[in-house]
């Protein structure tokens, strides 16, 4: 039977060893559930989905996200890409203009505009006018919808949107995306604790404003960035020590 290694952080080895768990069983069942999500996500026929549905097979997305997923299908086409990749997802969030994953990137001082750029040198594909057949996504792109979810998951939430799409592609290794992200500093641990204060900044203001019905919302997201800045620090202390009570760390820890 194949070995594979699996490293963990310290702490985390730690009290699996005085747990007792019978580690080899417990990956084993978690990389049979992960293999069977991705390639569920790798071989869906994204043409064929309804986007626009908020009841159907991507429920649990946001209607922003379902709107990037139309964007990233949209741009591979139009540049004869044979599939979706995560550059393709990652222009799109840029392209959609008013996501949550936008003002945490201005939080942390990374320009979408800049980023759009970076993408713009590795467009990949030659478009001639007619358009490409793109309609799954590509391998990196599956693993990056994935460890979305996950990363959703373990924030607690019951909806994906694109701050979570934010940090899939953050942390998924080989995509283009995230070699785009974190060249400019997009580090997978900082950039989750700017997400968990953006929501908390976002829930702050919108309690603040919920009975001013002239504040709309792109008032208040305009407000985020600012409010990320101020509460970046003692969230991400929270975060860090929570992290160190359960084990959760990025793959950059």
């Amino acid at each position: 039977m194949p070995k594979v290694n699996v490293y963990l952080p310290d702490e985390l080895a730690e009290a699996v060893k005085d747990a007792g768990l019978p580690v080899s069983a417990i990956c084993q069942r978690a990389l049979e559930q992960a293999v069977r999500r991705v390639t569920a996500i790798r071989e869906t026929v994204v043409g064929d989905l309804e986007l626009d549905d908020p009841s159907g097979r991507l429920a649990h997305f946001t209607a922003r996200a379902r709107a990037v997923f139309r964007l990233a299908l949209d741009q591979a086409r139009s540049q004869g890409a044979a599939l979706i990749g995560t550059e393709h997802l990652l222009a799109a969030v840029v392209a959609e203009g008013a996501n949550l994953a936008l003002h945490v990137l201005r939080a942390m001082e990374i320009d979408p505009a800049a980023i759009g750029r970076d993408l713009a040198q590795h467009v990949r594909g030659t478009p001639d006018g007619s358009g490409g057949m793109a309609n799954r996504f590509s391998g990196p792109a599956a693993n990056a919808l994935e460890m979305a979810v996950t990363e959703a998951q373990s924030l607690g939430h019951n909806y994906i949107g694109c701050e979570h799409l934010l940090l899939g592609l953050v942390a998924e290794p080989d995509g283009t995306a995230g070699q785009v992200l974190r060249s400019r500093g997009a580090e997978l641990r900082l950039t989750r604790r700017a997400v968990v204060a953006a929501l908390a900044g976002y829930v702050h203001l919108r309690a603040q404003t919920q009975d001013r019905q002239a504040a709309g919302q792109e008032a208040l997201l305009a407000q985020i960035g600012a409010l990320v800045r101020q509460e970046i620090q003692p969230l991400a202390e929270r975060v860090e020590h929570l992290e160190r009570q359960s084990g959760v760390k990025g793959p950059e820890a």
